[in-house]
């Protein structure tokens, strides 16, 4: 291997080169061993400083930071990694190669970040390497779980205008239980307690919220919460909910193949879950005539737990018996409405403020069923901010 680099490259360039070579030479997988790749970088690094002066080019000022920027190229997701880094980045998004964002606290800001379209696909088949998804014109949408539990969501043109767009959703682990929600103001201590007591006996537990509400962050809270003999199953388009537990199995649905062949749809994983001896049933999100499947499971006796998109915690036990209504013509709001009323226990609303505070607004109960509409009870309402 020469020592000779070209004499207009970047010093960092140079040395990812390099740093490249060496992990193929060696049979270094990044992902796999980072530690490895790590010393190998560093290495390079202080192996091109020792040379660089004898040979006239430029040398590596901060030694950490070029480090932290080869790694980013050649085991991360190269000038994104730095804010995947920042605990504080819970979502980032590309609408074209120049126009990149993050959000941190629920509130957006542009980065001084410019990519080209070429980076963004390469960055873009990275990310899906791992995942066994796939993006190209057949198929020009794609949803998949990254290693770190990350949710990637890409649209292609010419389903968008021109550019790649690119939506890295992260789940950040202060929030992934109840304390550390109360910690952040989400909710207040008498409620966490209400919810675990709910949990505890085994309630249904419905989250309702609009996008960006906090909906699955507080599912994965509650399942984190629920007893520790349980035995969960959760279901899942794609894999979101980050939560350890020793008895939990997690399935995930899948796109059919090139031939249109081999698809698992939520329904499918909902009734493959309850021949699974669960003790909990969770649905990640309901949206569909899935909701019928969840509805019968409930009414086996086996306790769920789900979000659903919806404006109020009212309004999410009516679109839940409607949705039921898409899987057939035999299916009537006569049963599926009183089965809503009595199998789900608890409605939790979740709503994000201007600020970009995301908090429980809402907790109603199902009373029962009167001139064909879902009564309710408030158990808790937080006040206007």
């Amino acid at each position: 291997m020469s020592l000779a680099p070209v004499a207009s490259a970047a010093p960092s360039a140079v040395v990812t080169e390099r740093v490249r070579d060496r992990l193929r030479e060696e049979r270094i997988d990044p992902a796999r061993d980072p530690q490895a790749a790590e010393q190998v970088a560093r290495a390079e690094v202080r192996r091109h400083n020792d040379f660089a002066l004898a040979r006239g080019v430029a040398p590596v000022d901060d030694e950490g930071a070029c480090v932290r920027d080869v790694l980013a190229v050649v085991a991360g997701y190269g000038p994104l990694q730095r804010y995947l880094d920042d605990p504080t980045v819970e979502e980032l998004w590309i609408n074209a190669p120049d126009r990149i964002f993050v959000a941190r606290g629920g509130v957006s800001e542009r980065v001084p970040l410019a990519l080209t379209d070429e980076s963004v696909r390469d960055l873009v088949e990275r990310m899906l390497h791992a995942t066994g998804r796939r993006v190209d014109l057949s198929s020009p949408f794609v949803d998949a779980s990254l290693p770190d539990g990350s949710r990637l969501h890409v649209v292609i043109p010419d389903i968008t205008r021109r550019h790649w767009v690119v939506n890295l959703r992260r789940f950040l682990p202060a929030y992934r239980d109840l304390d550390g929600l109360v910690a952040a103001g989400a909710l207040p201590d008498e409620v966490a307690r209400m919810l675990r007591d709910a949990l505890a006996e085994g309630r249904s537990v419905l989250v309702s919220g609009a996008t960006h509400a906090g909906k699955t962050t507080l599912l994965g809270a509650l399942i984190a919460a629920c007893p520790p003999e349980e035995r969960i199953v959760t279901v899942e388009e794609t894999f979101e909910l980050a939560v350890d537990r020793a008895d939990l199995v997690s399935l995930q649905g899948r796109q059919p193949s090139l031939e249109g062949t081999g698809e698992v749809s939520l329904r499918r994983l909902v009734k493959e879950a309850l021949r699974m001896r669960p003790d909990r049933l969770v649905i990640g999100e309901v949206r569909d005539a899935e909701a019928l499947d969840l509805l019968l499971a409930l009414n086996t006796g086996v306790p769920g737990a789900a979000t659903i998109h919806a404006n109020s915690a009212r309004e999410a036990l009516s679109k839940l018996a409607a949705l039921p209504l898409l899987a057939g013509r035999n299916i009537d709001a006569g049963f599926v409405v009183p089965a809503v009323a009595s199998c789900v226990d608890l409605v939790v609303h979740c709503a994000k403020g201007r600020s970009g505070r995301r908090r429980i607004v809402e907790i109603v109960a199902p009373t029962g069923v009167v001139d064909g509409v879902i009564q309710t009870r408030t158990l808790y309402r937080a006040a206007p901010t």
